[in-house]
Parts: structure tokens; C-alpha cells; sequence
């Protein structure tokens, strides 16, 4: 019970962060074409995780790619933290939270993977 409802909660969460970058997509980088194309997958991601919340079994893959996609970018961003000096604390930030939610939506993942596989041993 806890790990399907703690599951639901990090979905939801990640998801209605993700979708707030419609924020800064939609007001804030006209003059950057690149971050435009990359808020606009994250939207789209976050519009899919909160739909994913509904029955999250149903929709593996999709929290997986979440979360793995979310372990590459913060790899990508440590990189280029090394490499701009002048962008490094706001890049190590961004390696922070892109862990932070990649490794939450691992742990709820694997949890209620475990459940299933022990219930399917019983």
C-alpha cells in the first residue's frame, strides 16, 4: 500500500515540475532555441508522468525513461559544470535536482517491483 501510493505522490510531483517549465517555455527563452526544444520535451514528459500517476504499472517504461533520462542530463550538466566556470553553481544545481528526482523515481520503482515479485513467488 505505501509503495503504490508513495509511487503515485513521486509521479505526480515529478510530473507537475516538469510541467511547470511550460512557465519559462512559454515567457522567459524566446532568444534560446535549443532550451525551447528541451523545456518542450519536458513539458510534454511531465504531461505524461501525471497521467502515468493514474496507474503507474501500467507504465513502466515510461517512469523508467524519466528517471534514467534524468541521471543523463545531470551527468551532461556535471560535465559542463567542469568545463563553465561562470555557469557552475547553477549547473551543479540543476545535477542536484535531475539526481534527486532520477533516484526517487528509481527507489518508488524498484520498490513496488520487489512487491510484485515477491508476491508472484508466494
Amino acid at each position: 500500500m505505501f509503495g503504490a501510493r508513495a509511487q503515485k505522490v513521486v509521479l505526480i510531483i515529478v510530473g507537475l515540475l516538469f510541467g511547470a517549465t511550460i512557465y519559462p517555455l512559454v515567457f522567459l527563452v524566446r532568444d534560446e532555441p535549443t532550451l525551447q526544444m528541451m523545456l518542450s520535451l519536458y513539458v510534454t514528459l511531465g504531461v505524461f508522468l501525471l497521467l502515468a500517476s493514474r496507474n503507474p504499472s501500467a507504465h513502466g517504461s515510461l517512469i523508467a525513461f524519466a528517471a534514467w533520462s534524468s541521471i543523463a542530463h545531470a551527468s551532461v550538466m556535471a560535465v559542463q559544470a567542469i568545463y563553465d566556470v561562470s555557469e557552475r553553481v547553477h549547473l551543479l544545481i540543476g545535477v542536484a535536482m535531475f539526481v534527486i528526482i532520477g533516484l526517487a523515481l528509481i527507489v518508488v520503482s524498484r520498490a513496488k517491483l520487489t512487491k510484485v515479485a515477491a508476491g508472484a513467488t508466494s
